[in-house]
């Protein structure tokens, strides 16, 4: 079955290697294989990976984009450690990335790492209004 994508003009899209750009109309695309792809917005850059968890994201991403855990997985493993030790309570997320990546469904650790951005930023506002993350919003 393929996978059916519809691209809003101008709109991006990695395929395997690959970035298309729809032109000016919205597109309806049809995709047939195993290429990693992903739309611009789930796209983060060495430029947009401005916090410890979107570092995490980025690794996370060119592992799938690679197809390959082993080649990122130093670095990889020191941005987990370091989001660990500054938000133990981030453990819970960090172990679904960690599951995702060695079961080796990378797209599924994409999304888990896209939670730890959100519980990132969830715990930034939190201590900018000085109040505690609820335990129950570890399992978002």
């Amino acid at each position: 079955m393929a996978l059916k994508v519809e691209l809003k003009p101008g709109e991006k899209l990695l395929v395997g290697n690959c970035i298309i750009t729809n032109a000016d109309q919205r597109t309806r695309l049809f995709i047939e294989g195993q290429a990693p792809i992903l739309r611009e917005k789930d796209i983060l850059t060495s430029t947009t990976a401005d916090t410890p968890a979107k570092r995490v994201y980025l690794a996370v991403q060119l592992m799938y984009i690679d197809n390959d855990s082993k080649k990122l997985r130093e670095q990889y493993f020191e941005l987990i450690n370091e989001i660990v030790r500054a938000a133990p309570s981030s453990l819970a997320i960090v172990d679904a990335v960690n599951n995702d990546i060695l079961t080796g469904d990378l797209y599924k650790a994409l999304k888990s790492a896209k939670k730890l951005i959100q519980f990132e930023q969830d715990l930034i506002e939190n201590a900018a209004r000085g109040t505690s993350v609820p335990a129950d919003n570890q399992d978002r």
